[in-house]
């Protein structure tokens, strides 16, 4: 078994979207300097791979900390879930209280117990826990899409010490995209799908009225979705790209029964997509949840529909903010004598940029998950093609989108 390391047997450079097609348009705000949800300052992430060497497993862990010290200064959060079909763990809290105070893992279904334990192995760790002495409270946020076509489930790889390193190694370098972290193994469009992300920059104004810039960034795992639905920049790409593949296949009888047995998987288990929206821009909670919900929006631009066995889980957060918790460790609070705190919060009036914002990164996240994936070889000899970037840049070339 190794980690951190490349499952391909795809040969062509893959590159960003926008690297493909420079002219593209993409939305009317400006993506931030890294286009990743590290331009959001403060946030943190890392990927790694769990491959083996008879390429029967195909998986991996993305770790996300909304700021260095989540431990003790929460996060404004919401959540929005388009189709319930998945698991994320930690939401009912984030529902009742509006806070995040953990780690955000992402990975694959059958793994969620192991990133459970394993948020908890670090914060013991990182916190210097005696033994036998826990005096805080945190419930970890873990979520999940199906790898079981290109990865061995039944393996159970990844383990509590791959969260554990995971959380110790994040940095604010732009993510790693396509076949990385816990999207090393998913399928999107029926394209080889995974990890993806962008951002956006707003102008507007700080509580005194001053110009001031916020960034809404995006991380997705991208699993989701049927290939005549894939559309970029409003072509229908995957309808095209179609009509050539049928030709191929008519012609070329192993093609086709790949084809059938991946449609015959899919119809079963069309499997998901987990949405991860930043903000430095001061949110309160039910903005946040409005926030999430406008990842649909760029979700439904490149074809997706919230199919019954899809998981299309969302949460956003903000780092605008600074909410003290664990007041039962180091900070004297009488939880009945009611407190107030100061916090800034925009004007409901002005969010819309953030809305498109959070709308445009999302959909170009899942179109940068596609464009660095790379062809995989998996378990059982699955075979997932990645996306034909030449032939994408000479459909959206023709099309002068």
């Amino acid at each position: 078994m190794s980690s951190n390391s490349t499952s391909t047997a795809n040969k062509e450079s893959r590159k960003r979207l926008r690297d493909l097609v420079p002219n593209l348009h993409l939305g009317y705000w400006k993506p931030g300097p890294l286009n990743s949800l590290t331009d959001v300052p403060n946030v943190l992430v890392h990927t790694q791979e769990i491959l083996a060497d008879d390429g029967n497993v195909n998986t991996g862990v993305t770790s996300i900390l909304p700021r260095k010290d989540w431990f003790y200064k929460a996060c404004y959060s919401g959540i929005f879930s388009f189709n319930g079909s998945g698991e994320m763990t930690g939401s009912h809290w984030i529902n009742e209280t509006g806070l995040l105070h953990s780690p955000i893992i992402i990975t694959n279904s059958f793994s969620v117990g192991a990133a459970y334990q394993g948020i908890y192995e670090y914060t013991i760790k990182s916190r210097g826990v005696t033994k036998g002495n826990v005096d805080w409270f945190l419930l970890p946020v873990v979520a999940e899409t199906f790898d079981g076509y290109l990865n061995d489930l039944t393996q159970f790889v990844v383990k509590p010490e791959h969260i554990i390193n995971g959380l110790e190694s994040v940095s604010s370098d732009r993510v790693k995209e396509g076949n990385v972290g816990g999207g090393t193994g998913m399928i999107c469009h029926y394209f080889k799908g995974g990890t993806g992300s962008s951002s956006r920059v707003v102008e507007g104004f700080n509580s005194k009225g001053e110009p001031k810039t916020y960034t809404v960034g995006v991380l997705v795992q991208a699993n989701y979705g049927r290939p005549q639905h894939l559309k970029i920049a409003g072509v229908p790409v995957g309808r095209i790209l179609g009509r050539e593949a049928e030709a191929e296949a008519e012609g070329n009888p192993a093609i086709k029964m790949a084809k059938e047995a991946l449609e015959k998987e899919k119809n079963r288990k069309d499997g998901s997509i987990i949405v991860i929206i930043a903000t430095d821009a001061p949110l309160h909670p039910t903005q946040l949840q409005r926030l999430a919900k406008r990842a649909t929006v760029g979700l439904s631009r490149v074809g997706g529909y919230g199919h019954n066995p899809s998981g299309d889980v969302f949460l956003a957060f903000s780092t605008g903010n600074e909410i003290p918790v664990q007041s039962m460790e180091g900070r004297a609070v009488d939880p009945f004598k009611p407190t107030p705190i100061n916090v800034d919060v925009v004007d409901d009036s002005s969010i819309n940029g953030l809305f498109e914002a959070a709308a445009d990164a999302t959909e170009e996240s899942i179109y940068n998950a596609l464009c660095m994936a790379e062809t995989m070889v998996g378990n059982q000899g699955h075979k997932i093609e990645a996306l034909p970037l030449e032939k994408v840049k000479e459909i959206l070339e023709r099309y002068q989108i």
